[in-house]
């Protein structure tokens, strides 16, 4: 252990993954620091569901109640802040913060999420995370049945709308983004998903309500939801700047990472939505658990070196 060094890991990222890995390395009695700008992915969402023990709660109060059980050991601390930028020197890692704060630790653990970038269509913006969603398993009992739609982004909203119709009556908006191949269209049709050609001209209803979508034939297509997979970006270059390996999904950037989620750079670990393509509450926080134990390791097999 470098006595010199004040943190044995400092998590960028302060959500589900990153307290996850907090509380695995605070267990272990090791120093932990976490900082959190407080802007997370699921913010957008009145409701986390889907979630064992905490199904329906806001997705804020279960991060704030594990904050506090993370705060509780005495070797994890806090920091609001965001984080410019990260080198890497012979003994450790150096944090700047945007505010001119500078922090040292031996790992980095890299747990800051990504952004949706959404469909640049009138009425999603405003409805994103209530009437307009991504994740069928989070969101789709709530809706109760009925209309549904999936707007047409890439070629997986094939599948989205395939699978969304277990909710639902679906309609596909191809949205003159896709052209379903013939065995898409057998398999769209054996699901009973209607396929509209049309494309959306606007969402309409009454502040974050969603009334239906409007065709640019002037047509409205009654809907209780909509569904769509937007493009996923990185939250800043951090990963990138540092020399990760970033890989392309079908649904966006990803930071490359081994079975224990160590990055391609020595002592920078990853979790989370920024380190997995699939993505809600469980997930991300099963990532910070194997994040966490995937850092202590690396530690002790350095002190044992």
């Amino acid at each position: 252990m470098d006595p010199t060094m004040p943190h044995d890991a400092i998590i960028i990222g302060g959500s589900y993954a990153g307290l996850n890995a907090a509380m695995q390395l605070a267990r272990a009695r090791r120093r932990v620091l976490v900082i959190d700008d407080n802007r997370p992915r699921n913010r957008f969402a009145a409701h986390a569901h889907g979630v064992m023990g905490r199904d329906g709660m806001p997705g804020s109060e279960i991060a704030a109640e594990a904050r506090a059980q993370v705060a509780a050991y005495p070797t994890a601390a806090f920091r609001r802040g965001e984080v410019v930028s990260v080198q890497s020197g012979a003994c450790g890692f150096s944090v700047n913060l945007a505010d001119g704060g500078l922090v040292t630790g031996r790992r980095v653990l890299l747990a800051h999420g990504v952004q949706d970038i959404l469909p640049d269509l009138p009425g999603v913006k405003e409805r994103w995370g209530r009437t307009v969603l991504h994740c069928p398993y989070c969101h789709g009992y709530e809706i109760g049945g009925g209309p549904i739609g999936v707007l047409g982004a890439s070629p997986m909203s094939v599948h989205q709308a395939v699978m969304v119709a277990e909710w639902g009556q679906v309609v596909l908006f191809l949205n003159d983004k896709l052209e379903p191949d013939a065995e898409q269209a057998r398999m769209l049709e054996r699901r009973g998903v209607i396929v509209e050609a049309t494309p959306v001209a606007t969402l309409e209803g009454e502040g974050a309500g969603l009334d239906g979508a409007r065709l640019a034939d002037g047509r409205l297509i009654p809907l209780k939801a909509v569904f769509v997979g937007p493009r996923l970006r990185l939250n800043g270059d951090l990963a990138q700047a540092m020399g990760c390996e970033i890989q392309e999904t079908p649904l966006g950037e990803m930071i490359r990472t081994d079975d224990l989620k160590q990055t391609t750079v020595p002592g920078v670990f990853a979790a989370g939505d920024a380190a997995r393509m699939m993505s809600n509450v469980t997930l991300a926080a099963a990532d910070g658990v194997m994040a966490g134990i995937g850092l202590h390791r690396s530690l002790i097999e350095e002190d044992a070196a």
